[in-house]
């Protein structure tokens, strides 16, 4: 046996937190978050129906995905375990606004440029703000990999 067999190649390694965490179907709430089909999801209805012949409860969640907006259902024993995504909020300060990208300084002074610009009405509300000369404070929230702006606010004057 060679020394060269042991060698292995650790290319990337994580902090350790994973993307999601696994929660019983029973315990989750209206207005948390839970995966629905892959995405990660804001509950806006719940219920639940008579424990079945077979002997579980059944609960249909409804939710609206964080990013899209759009609505996503799924039906589930209350005794399964669902994937419950980690969601961060954090608030920048808005530098610029370069070709439909934000450019927004982080806590500790270092510049973020990879999140766009919102879609809709308040994009283009944050874009005239921003060009008037307000100092704009943006929230951004965090999920599995993706980034979008939930909303903005003008920087309180010190």
């Amino acid at each position: 046996m060679g020394d060269d067999e042991h060698q292995h190649d650790f290319q990337e390694a994580g902090s350790g937190a994973s993307a999601t965490y696994p929660i019983q179907c029973s315990a989750l709430r209206k207005n948390g978050y839970v995966l629905l089909k892959g995405r990660p999801c804001k509950i806006v209805e719940m219920s639940t129906s008579k424990t079945g012949k077979h002997g579980h409860a059944a609960i249909h969640l409804v939710g609206l995905d964080i990013f899209t907006g759009k609505k996503l259902e799924d039906i589930s024993p209350s005794t399964h375990n669902m994937d419950v995504p980690n969601v961060s909020r954090n608030e920048y300060q808005l530098l610029n606004v370069d070709d439909n990208f934000l450019s927004l300084m982080t806590n500790d002074g270092s510049t973020k440029d990879d999140v766009r610009v919102p879609e809709g009405e308040m994009g283009k509300s944050l874009e005239a703000d921003f060009n008037d000369g307000k100092e704009l404070l943006v929230t951004v929230i965090n999920a599995m990999g993706e980034e979008a702006v939930v909303s903005y606010k003008e920087a309180p004057k010190s």
